[in-house]
């Protein structure tokens, strides 16, 4: 069985491509760092969520370990007791969701 290859992309495709992941991860890494000052709050992160397709792929988790004082398995527990997958974007995040854990980080 051959493994299948990518389609073929001109250069400047190639270029805009990587130009457009760059301005993601960019953009994830200033709202986790923005989060982890405690300059933006879970609510906040979700209103951006609904503005921002970048934003609004980031994983549930990896937002949750970034709040101060949560870590690792709190934020593990917190999403085991609200029944939420920890690969759960933000995107994917219903609204009762929203609600508990904003109740809960509050």
């Amino acid at each position: 069985m051959t493994t299948p290859t990518p389609p073929a992309r001109t250069g400047a495709e190639r270029e805009a491509a990587l130009a457009k992941a760059a301005h993601a991860r960019t953009v994830r890494a200033e709202l986790r760092t923005e989060v982890v000052a405690g300059a933006v709050d879970l609510p906040e992160v979700f209103r951006r969520a609904d503005e921002d397709p970048v934003v609004a792929n980031i994983k549930l988790l990896t937002l949750l370990e970034a709040i101060p004082n949560i870590g690792k398995v709190r934020s593990r527990r917190l999403l085991d007791e609200l029944g939420i997958s920890p690969k759960r974007r933000l995107r994917g995040v219903g609204a009762r969701q929203r609600e508990r854990l904003e109740e809960r980080l509050s």
